[in-house]
């Protein structure tokens, strides 16, 4: 990740770190091994902790589970093999004069090759047993005698991740040697008004690895931060002024004489937070660039609304429209959907999944099938004078879009639901089926603040934040796994009542490695203990006419509960399904659980929500507690980004973004922020104060 320097032939720091004193064929090989090519990986290859060397404790005031620092002599150590030699424990005794402690490395015989009886040994760790007391596999280094002791004691020193056979001793006086001989030659890429709360680029480096005081390192990391996403506010930028520049988007804004009788048709009104997002993309579908908007709105809150009716707007001005959702069961239901709301306008609405194709504007379809249009004897639309087509479609599908085989002609809009799903790279080659489309992506899990200002920070963004009226109340309930039985009797008395219920489990088939629950095992047991009331499985292995058949019958109602993975997390929309009861709930992050939240609670009934989890730890019960507490979905995703962290949040291959190395992005929106306003400036071409575009430049050249 690059940290805001300029990298040149004539730059110090791109020298290769082989060229440091101390640095031979070994030791290079290490480093590299740690992705160490140059000084300037050197210099930002960041510290994992701190240790306070100021102070130690002694063994005697150990306590079971806290981690600590001791300093002890070695005086006693030992291999002892077992089951026929393939397993191993090492321990090495440590004492300090107030007691000893027992340090012990499983399945680690080199270990015995690290310690004599005699070194004065620092340790780290947590103490695992009292008597004795034991450590196991904690931190060690051993104290040399000679001139450098000083950087290795007496102070907060850095403790760095490290490769098999690298000395953590050895890297640190490395890194301290490179900043002595290089700090006065390490460019600062911003004028001092940017950063008059933040120490320069050099301190921080300084900081970062031999600080004063804790404080000062973390001033250090949000003063690098700032660099990198100096940087990616910066491509963010420069793609949307590409964009500007060079595309000319196709005229969408429509003239509303499909609107008109759709809205009509609709039985319902809009609410004012629908109608205010239809104005912006009215007006982004007109702009000579083309629009490129991300669409928020909770789960329910009637986001495929607005999509068809932004989808009418280019349907109106003779453009194809394509929109992609991340699984067969959600595309199918689209489908179903626009289907039903476009067929009486004349509008031809096609499905392109892997189970049934379109290849020329038709769908294929087995002999009998009737799902996938009624005018499929329609002929190849024409094209008018000014090249749009006389008929357009709707074209519904999944990843099955993006495939080589699929093309389609005049694409005006392209419809991305559900986007976290999908990966940056997905994204653009559907929109290349086209030559510059308008692009509305949506999602149902909200985007915490900082993700949006990153991962969406080349798109508008747009937030549906009210929800139709009519709605039931959903009430959300976190039960231990000995609640079941009154869970269960709960459930039937709902049943009794006529409403439906989904029950789903986190996997399909049991695992022998994780004790949860899966669909298949249990579908028998809940079959007959729900008798009478029917029992439905759904699951993604199911075939596609399996899957169709099911979710057909739980509409109908001829299934009262449907038994299921995650698979309908999205998508379905059944207004007597009142009863939402997760097993092994502890299993999913908190955002998975509220958008299986929000496939009830969408009629006029109050509905029930029920988290069965394992609560043996607070920490899983805090975290649940908060679904029980909210259905601000805002608020939740915060919550799931602070516990979870952005690469389990999104998964890294769908965020798109790239590791890195000092932002934090569940606590650094503000700097974010500040790193847009220098970015803009900077792309602006003006100092207007702050950095010029010369400076950002320099900042966004490859990495050091």
């Amino acid at each position: 990740m690059d940290t805001g320097a300029p990298r040149t032939q004539d730059d110090p720091l791109a020298q290769p770190a082989a060229s440091l004193r101390g640095v031979g064929p070994e030791r290079s090989a290490q480093l590299a091994r740690l992705g160490i090519m140059t000084i300037g990986d050197l210099l930002v290859h960041r510290p994992r902790r701190y240790e306070d060397r100021r102070r130690f404790r002694t063994i005697a005031q150990l306590v079971l589970g806290e981690p600590a620092s001791i300093r002890g002599t070695v005086v006693a150590q030992g291999l002892k093999r077992f089951r026929h030699g393939r397993q191993s424990v090492f321990e090495c005794v440590l004492e300090d004069g107030t007691g000893r402690l027992h340090c012990r490395w499983w399945n680690l015989p080199f270990m015995q090759n690290c310690f004599q009886v005699g070194d004065d040994l620092l340790a780290f760790g947590k103490l695992v047993a009292a008597k004795p007391r034991t450590m196991d596999h904690p931190e060690t280094e051993v104290i040399e005698t000679g001139a450098e002791n000083w950087l290795h004691l007496g102070r907060i020193v850095p403790v760095y991740p490290l490769t098999e056979g690298l000395p953590q001793r050895w890297l640190r006086g490395l890194i301290w040697r490179a900043l002595e001989e290089f700090e006065g030659r390490i460019v600062e890429p911003w004028p001092r008004a940017v950063l008059s709360d933040l120490p320069t680029r050099a301190q921080a480096l300084q900081h970062l690895h031999f600080p004063a005081q804790i404080a000062d390192a973390e001033q250090a990391r949000r003063r690098l931060a700032l660099n990198e996403f100096v940087v990616l506010q910066a491509q963010m930028l420069r793609r949307r002024h590409n964009l500007a520049a060079h595309a000319l988007g196709h005229p969408c804004a429509g003239d509303n004489r499909l609107i008109r009788p759709f809205l009509a048709r609709l039985g319902f009104a809009l609410t004012q937070s629908q109608t205010n997002v239809l104005r912006e993309l009215r007006h982004d579908l007109g702009q000579s660039p083309p629009m490129r908007r991300l669409l928020q709105g909770d789960v329910g809150s009637g986001k495929t609304v607005v999509a068809a009716c932004g989808a009418l707007m280019a349907l109106e001005s003779g453009f194809t429209v394509v929109l992609m959702a991340p699984t067969e069961v959600l595309a199918e239901q689209h489908f179903r959907t626009f289907q039903q709301w476009f067929g009486p306008l004349g509008i031809r609405v096609d499905l392109q999944t892997g189970a049934y194709k379109t290849g020329t504007g038709r769908p294929a379809k087995a002999a009998g099938d009737r799902r996938l249009g009624e005018n499929e004897a329609q002929g190849p639309e024409g094209v008018d004078a000014r090249g749009r087509v006389q008929n357009p479609q709707l074209v519904v599908g999944t990843h099955a879009l993006i495939a080589d085989t699929f093309a389609v002609d005049n694409l005006g809009l392209v419809i991305i639901d559900e986007q976290h799903k999908f990966g940056v790279a997905q994204r653009e080659k559907l929109l290349r089926k086209g030559h510059y489309p308008h692009l509305l992506v949506m999602t149902a899990t909200p985007i915490p603040r900082t993700l949006g200002l990153t991962l969406y920070g080349d798109l508008d963004c747009s937030v549906i934040d009210q929800m139709p009226p009519g709605r039931g109340q959903v009430r959300t309930y976190v039960r231990g796994a000995d609640h079941l039985p009154r869970v269960w009797e709960f459930v039937r008395g709902k049943l009794a009542a006529g409403s439906q219920a989904y029950v789903v489990y986190p996997l399909i088939e049991e695992s022998g490695k994780v004790e949860r629950k899966a669909v298949m095992a249990e579908f028998n047991r809940l079959a007959a203990a729900l008798a009478p009331w029917k029992t439905g499985l759904l699951h993604g292995r199911l075939r596609p006419e399996e899957k169709e058949s099911v979710l057909e019958a739980f509409r109908a109602n001829a299934i009262q509960v449907l038994l299921a993975t995650t698979v309908v997390e999205v998508g379905l929309d059944v207004p007597n399904a009142t009863i939402m009861l997760i097993e092994n709930a502890e299993q999913f992050g908190l955002a998975q659980l509220h958008q299986l939240r929000g496939r009830i609670g969408r009629g006029a009934q109050d509905a029930y929500c029920i988290l069965v989890a394992d609560l043996k730890t607070e920490e899983a019960r805090q975290r649940l507690e908060v679904l029980a507490e909210t259905t601000d979905g805002f608020r939740i995703a915060e919550a799931d980004l602070r516990l979870r962290g952005p690469g389990d949040f999104l998964g890294r291959q769908q965020s798109g973004l790239p590791p890195l190395r000092f932002g934090d992005l569940t606590r650094d929106c503000s700097l974010i922020e500040r790193a847009r306003g220098i970015a803009a400036a900077g792309s602006a071409g003006g100092n207007c104060g702050i950095v010029g575009q010369a400076a950002v430049a320099r900042a966004c050249s490859a990495a050091w």
